[in-house]
């Protein structure tokens, strides 16, 4: 029986020659993901366990971003635990304010996850490293602490679902737009711990940013991955960044799939998830008027140079509507420098944006533009729950960098053709 590519990278990993579906295996770890929320919680498993040792100070990595700058004392406590557990065990990859970027962003960007690894990461985005044509998976803090330990997990083998993508965006279409389509396609539960494999002649149109931005969101619709093949976009993306070797696997001319889903990505349009489900989406043309009063372009879905560049594109020569607030959060500090070097910080103050560090702040709630009761947001991030982003009564719409620009300048859901 023919593998899928998760099959394939997970069968390597626990030295298996064949793993099938639903297939219990331990297998060895390439990386291990925390951040300033999740990692104090699994260091105080590493201590209630009894570990007094890590697998590997390379394989782990720390990140601080959400809370960070820290936003208040319970904050500047999580992180000074984290700096502390860095600093006792010498782990190579932990970072900070002035160094830290947004998780999802930075540890590709530095070449620190590559193809054919196996990554856990205590967040639910860590499927974001399936557009490497890795396999990776959020887990518990309690994984987290046993991988840190031990350089091993625990995983159910999943079965897989086959987009084949075919055409080619139109302008101002982007990956954003294409996950937003699946997941108002099959739902939140639709690919309910089943790995979502991207394949087709269409996969060629799509930058790394987007790849990167479709995988992230495998989650939003229950994915317990998403994966990209290995082409030559991707390993021109991981030349000069990583280190050491990597691996590209493909699937099986006969592996099994529960489901194959046929998606033309030149018939999409840009793309609006209504509150509360990102499932609950609609074509930029069946919006209707919509005013808002927040737009967030960031995150670990859409903070990326290439989301950068769109917005600046829309936003140039123009300014915010006098009644919404619009907040740009480049995804990590790399990215926020070549911001500055391209003229696009300008071309946001201009138009009366605020630019802040990397964090995820707003995404989660966190900090930097909490919402009021009765409050819209647009934003580039990856969940629009009830209170996702501030009040119960507020309202996020989840959106690409081209349609979150142009409704900031609008002050209501807008596309880029209306502005």
């Amino acid at each position: 029986m023919g593998m899928t590519m998760t099959q394939k990278i997970l069968a390597a990993h626990a030295g298996l020659d064949q793993v099938v579906a639903g297939q219990l295996i331990r297998a060895n770890l390439d990386m291990v993901l925390g951040n300033d929320i999740t990692t104090p919680v699994a260091v105080n498993e590493f201590e209630k366990a009894g570990f007094d040792s890590i697998c590997d100070r390379s394989k782990i990595s720390l990140v601080m971003d959400h809370f960070t700058p820290n936003k208040d004392i319970k904050a500047a406590q999580q992180c000074m635990q984290c700096r502390a557990f860095a600093k006792r065990f010498d782990i190579e990859h932990f970072y900070d304010v002035g160094r830290m970027g947004i998780e999802h962003a930075l540890l590709p960007e530095q070449g620190i996850v590559k193809a054919g690894d196996c990554i856990i990461g205590a967040d639910s985005h860590t499927c974001t490293y399936g557009a490497l044509g890795a396999f990776s998976t959020g887990v518990g803090s309690t994984d987290m602490a046993a991988g840190m330990a031990t350089g091993q997990a625990w995983f159910k083998v999943p079965e897989a679902i086959r987009f084949n993508l075919t055409g080619k965006l139109q302008e101002n279409v982007t990956g954003k737009d294409v996950i937003l389509h699946i997941i108002g396609m099959i739902g939140v539960d639709g690919a309910l711990y089943k790995s979502m494999e991207f394949t087709g002649e269409g996969i060629q149109s799509l930058s790394m940013d987007d790849r990167l931005c479709i995988a992230n969101m495998a989650i939003e619709a229950g994915g317990k991955n998403g994966i990209f093949p290995v082409d030559e976009i991707t390993t021109s993306y991981m030349e000069g960044r990583v280190k050491g070797q990597w691996q590209a696997f493909e699937a099986d001319e006969d592996a099994e799939y529960a489901a194959t889903y046929d998606i033309d990505l030149s018939s999409l349009k840009p793309t609006v998830s209504f509150p509360h489900l990102p499932e609950n989406t609609k074509t930029i043309d069946e919006v209707g008027d919509i005013p808002i009063h927040q737009v967030v372009i960031g995150s670990c879905t859409n903070g990326r140079l290439e989301d950068m560049e769109l917005a600046a594109k829309i936003m140039e020569g123009k300014t915010v509507h006098e009644d919404v607030r619009a907040i740009i959060i480049p995804a990590t500090q790399t990215i926020y420098k070549e911001c500055i070097a391209r003229g696009y910080i300008d071309t946001f103050i201009d138009a009366g944006c605020v630019v802040s560090t990397p964090t995820c702040g707003p995404c989660l709630g966190g900090h930097m533009g909490i919402l009021a009761e009765g409050e819209r947001c647009v934003a580039t991030t990856n969940r629009n729950f009830v209170g996702r982003m501030g009040h119960v009564k507020s309202e996020v719409y989840l959106a690409s960098p081209a349609v979150a620009a142009a409704s900031a300048i609008a002050g209501r859901i807008a596309g880029p053709d209306e502005i």
